[in-house]
């Protein structure tokens, strides 16, 4: 945008006020003007009295919702050629399909992301100035665009009914398991039964993994805290994975320090599950993994750690996304998996407020996670 050039309006419409103020931090920094509004009818107000460039509109909204709203400003002067941005926490085949039919040029589901939100509102903007000039030609980018955005919620619908109908079985698998394993049956029978169950579990972790991986695009990854007995929540992972470590020749350690911590039990214990199989998977026999924890600056911080490969500086980061392993001809680490643990344990520790990072262990890797302590 040149100095000499009137700023390009965004009407931004919800009724929370974090969600306003949020956005308008975002695309003022860009030299973006912004008009607010609270509900749709002030939006519609609003509108007639900017005319705004684009809108980024709430779906809901007490009163008139956004699909009511957007319906209307369609009907307004310059309406049906103003880019609107739906905003939802709703991330479901059936909201984005009644987005489109109240007319709506895009769909980004909260919580947003200020980069994203910014390339969505410039792209959205883009495509208006293409519209004018070549519309034929846009119509068939959006459809294209409407047709892969169909595609991936309908993908994401299907694996939350896969995880779900999965998980009946796997716990059946392990019922039968736990019978096995404290039946009158020779040693070899019993040992074979628990490691079923081992198995079973890292299935079972797996499986809760992709559901909180779902949620949390949902904005519904939400912890159930309650005061965590640091101490006997670690001797529970630890005594879980026992069996593991054991066939691989590792030694487990622990040093808890803090009594307790006030956190979701279950994902906390999840956390650690992970981060701990994550270990086990890539330390050599005859090493340690330990797990600590230790407090202080208003922060429980705890750290798992192994005599690994490690994971080299350019990698610490990319080694949390979901779906990514991290192994390449020109750089093995040792380092691979599955690529969700990983990413679940971030997406969970942020839940709590809290970040996870991984450092040099000399040797090995030591993953940490800092979570704040109650107010």
């Amino acid at each position: 945008m040149s100095p000499s050039s009137s700023p390009i309006k965004i009407l931004v419409v919800d009724d929370q006020e974090q969600n306003r103020a949020f956005a308008r931090a975002t695309l003022e920094d860009e030299g973006f003007e912004i008009v607010l509004a609270a509900t749709g009818e002030e939006a519609i107000e609003r509108y007639r009295e900017h005319a705004p460039d684009c809108v980024l509109l709430d779906i809901r909204m007490p009163g008139l919702d956004g699909f009511g709203t957007c319906a209307r400003i369609r009907e307004l002067p310059q309406g049906a050629e103003t880019p609107i941005v739906f905003l939802t926490a709703q991330r479901d085949l059936d909201t984005f399909d009644a987005a489109l039919r109240a007319g709506g040029d895009d769909f980004l589901t909260k919580p947003v992301r200020p980069t994203e939100l910014l390339l969505r509102v410039q792209a959205s903007l883009k495509l208006r100035r293409a519209y004018l000039s070549n519309r034929e030609y846009v119509d068939l980018l959006r459809q294209q665009r409407d047709d892969l955005m169909r595609l991936q919620l309908q993908k994401e619908r299907l694996m939350g009914f896969v995880v779900h109908d999965l998980k009946n079985p796997v716990s059946n698998i392990d019922l039968q398991a736990q019978i096995l394993a404290r039946d009158r049956l020779s040693p070899e029978a019993r040992e074979a039964g628990a490691n079923i169950r081992e198995e079973v579990r890292s299935l079972m972790r797996l499986l809760l993994n992709l559901l909180d991986l779902s949620k949390s695009e949902e904005g519904r990854l939400i912890p159930a805290r309650t005061i965590v007995d640091l101490a006997s929540l670690v001797q529970e992972v630890c005594d879980a994975l026992a069996g593991r470590a054991k066939a691989r020749e590792i030694s487990l350690q622990q040093l808890v320090e803090v009594p307790s911590l006030h956190a979701d039990r279950d994902l906390l214990r999840r956390i650690l599950e992970n981060l701990l199989e994550n270990a086990l998977r890539h330390a050599p026999a005859n090493s340690v993994v330990s797990v600590s924890a230790s407090g202080g600056k208003g922060v429980t911080e705890l750290r798992v750690a192994d005599a690994g490969q490690g994971v080299p500086p350019p990698l610490r980061e990319a080694i949390f996304d979901r779906f990514v392993q991290v192994d390449k001809p020109e750089q093995a680490t040792g380092r691979s998996g599955r690529g969700l643990g990983l990413a679940f344990c971030r997406l969970a520790v942020e839940a709590h407020g809290g970040r996870i990072w991984v450092e040099d262990g000399q040797p090995g890797a030591v993953f940490l996670l800092s979570i704040p302590n109650a107010g």
